[in-house]
């Protein structure tokens, strides 16, 4: 009779000791899940309204042209701000265009102008056109260097207005000027840097 009791006993602590442990158990998902919410919310408030991204440019048709390209959206305007070296002295042209694919050894996997209005290429603000991506010439002094800074609210990153929405895009520099009148892209030559506009 003891040892029945006994069993029973045993039993019944299991069984509490097993029921405190899911218990427990539940409490922790549950507080895990309410961090989770509150570090969502921090970081959504942290980027609401504001964007930054960084890329690194690759060289491309053998040049040594490399750079960073940073990317800032705030209060509905863009700022592009390309850092560069490698260049040859005097005026490049760089654009935005239509594909992130810098695969090509040429960068001719990134397509055309990004042209998402289909417009004639032209001078960016031109009345008679001009492409999304048609950001202009830079100079490089005699070190090969530049620095090319860009601002517009006519792009944003990742909204859903597919004629502003730069993400998915791709940064290219030319070895020449571009003439802002030769259609569709300027004749600025080769393209010697490459970077995707993705996350």
């Amino acid at each position: 009779m003891k040892k029945l009791q006994a069993i029973a006993l045993v039993l019944v602590l299991i069984a509490a000791l097993s029921c405190n442990q899911e218990k427990k158990k539940e409490k922790e998902v549950m507080d895990t899940g309410r961090k989770e919410e509150r570090t969502g919310s921090e970081a959504m408030k942290k980027t609401a309204g504001t964007a930054f991204l960084t890329f690194q440019l690759e060289p491309k048709s053998n040049s040594k042209t490399s750079g960073e390209v940073i990317f800032k959206e705030d209060n509905g305007m863009v700022v592009m701000k390309a850092t560069l070296s490698g260049l040859s002295r005097g005026e490049h042209a760089i654009h935005l265009h239509e594909k992130a694919d810098c695969s090509a050894a040429d960068g001719t996997s990134t397509g055309g102008h990004w042209n998402p209005t289909f417009q004639p290429h032209g001078k960016w603000g031109a009345k008679t056109g001009y492409h999304k991506g048609d950001i202009g010439n830079f100079t490089a002094d005699a070190n090969g260097k530049a620095t090319v800074t860009f601002t517009t609210g006519e792009w944003c990153m990742g909204c859903n207005d597919d004629t502003k929405n730069i993400m998915g895009k791709a940064v290219i520099v030319h070895q020449g000027a571009d003439d802002y009148t030769s259609q569709p892209s300027g004749a600025a030559g080769t393209r010697i840097a490459c970077v995707g506009i993705i996350q």
